[in-house]
């Protein structure tokens, strides 16, 4: 078993620095060696030598550095998946939505990316064997769609106790882009202690969208998305859990040939999501899921319904 170190054991932090470290979110030396200096300023109102000296005497004891690739892929061992419920979608994916990761669901409205959403915050509580990982999920509603009589008709449907399912469910509604990050932020603490696997962002550009509109505040809209995404990705890395955010799409007037329609967020986004999914509709309850962008899963699609009771595979229904 890996020996468990604890703040004070790195060099330079002393009681004081490693509650100050506690008390903004920065729980472990794990935590503490992927932290940017320049954030440990702004947050923990350290120094920069300070914060320099601290973040590298952390990947020191960790023993952060080059490695080859089949310790890589050992340490690999360690990442979860969660079933979307569907057999299709779960293909599509390999295993299902992976931890240490942030999965992007795009897709205009109706195409069922917070239906996705809303079935995930579901299955990540079933045990290993049924493709969950035995844990709560974090959900951060942007746009006030969340519903907890659909996580009930969900739930009956997987066969889990509706109240129980509820009660596994940490909900917070964002009401801008700085509350949003501020929710993030206190979510380092809600994680570990409340045994978290899933942190869900539906939408993670609403806000964004809205408060900075026009191409004079694109600039400083993109720098505010591009710290919120890695703030996303670090999270996800640091306690193993598996990040979805969903994203709207927008329209190109300039494009006259082929699909005007692309995501929102631009480079930003696409480069900060691990694994990009584009949902469009199809007939009646259908959907089809489309790999845009992946490190792994070639470009591929497959087809799944909605029902009343979640996801299912078109050829069998649940």
């Amino acid at each position: 078993m890996a020996l468990r170190h604890e703040l004070e054991d790195v060099e330079g932090v002393g009681p004081a620095t490693a509650e100050k470290l506690r008390s903004v979110g920065i729980t472990s030396v794990e935590a503490l060696a992927v932290t940017p200096p320049r954030t440990l300023v702004e947050i923990a109102e350290l120094t920069e030598e300070k914060a320099s000296i601290i973040t590298q005497n952390a990947r020191a004891l960790l023993n952060i550095k080059f490695t080859t690739a089949k310790d890589v892929l050992s340490k690999r061992a360690n990442i979860g998946f969660i079933t979307t419920g569907t057999k299709s979608l779960d293909n599509l994916l390999g295993k299902g939505i992976e931890t240490q990761a942030i999965t992007e669901l795009i897709g205009e409205f109706g195409s069922g990316k917070t239906q996705i959403c809303h079935e995930l915050a579901v299955t990540v509580q079933l045990p290993v064997e049924r493709g969950g990982l035995g844990g709560r999920a974090l959900y951060i509603d942007t746009e006030g769609t969340f519903r907890p009589e659909r996580i009930m008709n969900i739930a009956k449907g997987l066969g889990v106790d509706p109240d129980e399912a509820l009660g596994n469910i940490i909900y917070a509604r964002a009401y801008n882009s700085d509350h949003q990050i501020l929710l993030v932020d206190e979510a380092t603490n809600l994680i570990p202690a409340n045994n978290v696997r899933l942190v869900i962002v539906d939408s993670v550009i609403t806000h964004f969208r809205s408060e900075y509109p026009g191409r004079e505040a694109l600039a400083p809209r993109q720098q505010k998305l591009n710290k919120h995404l890695h703030q996303l990705l670090r999270m996800s890395d640091i306690f193993n859990i598996a990040v979805v955010v969903t994203n709207q799409i927008q329209s190109a007037p300039d494009v006259f040939f082929g699909n005007p329609n692309k995501p929102a967020g631009g480079n930003i986004l696409a480069h900060g999501s691990t694994y990009r999914i584009w949902l469009r509709k199809s007939k009646e309850n259908r959907r089809i899921a489309r790999i845009i962008d992946s490190p792994m899963h070639p470009e591929s699609e497959c087809l799944f319904a909605i029902t009343s009771e979640g996801l299912v595979d078109v050829e069998e229904p649940r």
